[in-house]
């Protein structure tokens, strides 16, 4: 593609990384990526979500057999980004504002989305100055043992993991799908045969290689996601409950 400047380039050739050095990121660089943090949009200016820097290797080695993910106690610097509306309760609650409205769902997603971009916002300037990322929503895989770990108020709760630090390895770039498939005009667009628009997909996922499995080719897309599928976490589909245990209210009726 012509007219490319350096940012589209680095957000083109995004590929995860789960080896790195063993080199610590400088304060001054975490410095600059809280930085982008703090710059974050946000829903309603309202600031709703918090990041955890997790520097204990005790606390690392419970995420990490959390997310069934080893190499999570290895990554330099590994932060979780939460839903907070802990904080801005009790902003209110000391000008005695007692509100329910702050543990509402549209709270809770107004936290949640400001933690996805705050975290995709760090992703993106972790990668222009050389860093690897890896996304660790697997600490949702047992979110009552993530809040425990992390000591996490009624209020809080934990949207995703993020790892970064010096890349050690050079993985394929993982193809991905027609954007046919994904982007619409003014409405949602259905297929006749998802088969036949996935087909050359399938193909060409059959020929990328995974690190994670030792460099054996993947299955086809199509095939994936039928295992995944199949592949329930009876906790992590109980979300909700845990949810509602963090002190939201789901409103229900």
């Amino acid at each position: 593609m012509e007219n490319q400047n350096d940012t589209i380039k680095m957000q083109l050739s995004h590929r995860t990384i789960r080896e790195f050095k063993e080199d610590l990121i400088s304060e001054e660089i975490n410095k600059q990526l809280i930085q982008v943090a703090s710059r974050t949009a946000s829903s309603n200016g309202m600031q709703a979500c918090s990041i955890i820097r997790v520097t204990d290797p005790a606390i690392k080695k419970e995420l990490a057999d959390i997310c069934t993910q080893e190499y999570v106690t290895r990554v330099p610097e590994l932060w979780i980004f939460i839903v907070d509306q802990y904080r801005n309760g009790q902003i209110a609650a000391e000008k005695n504002c007692h509100e329910d409205s702050i543990s509402d769902m549209d709270r809770f997603f107004q936290g949640f989305t400001d933690a996805c971009l705050m975290a995709q916002n760090v992703v993106n300037a972790a990668e222009s100055i050389g860093l690897g990322t890896v996304y660790f929503g697997s600490i949702l895989n047992d979110p009552s043992r993530t809040i425990k770990a992390l000591n996490l108020p009624k209020l809080t709760f934990p949207a995703l993991g993020l790892g970064f630090g010096y890349p050690n390895q050079e993985p394929q770039l993982k193809p991905r799908m027609d954007m046919e498939l994904r982007m619409f005009e003014n409405s949602y667009s259905c297929f006749d045969n998802y088969s036949d628009n996935i087909k050359k997909y399938d193909e060409i996922m059959q020929t990328y290689y995974d690190l994670r499995q030792a460099n054996q080719r993947v299955d086809s897309f199509s095939n994936q996601v039928i295992t995944k599928l199949k592949s329930v976490n009876p906790i992590r589909q109980k979300i909700v409950t845990t949810i509602t245990e963090q002190g939201f209210d789901l409103k229900l009726e």
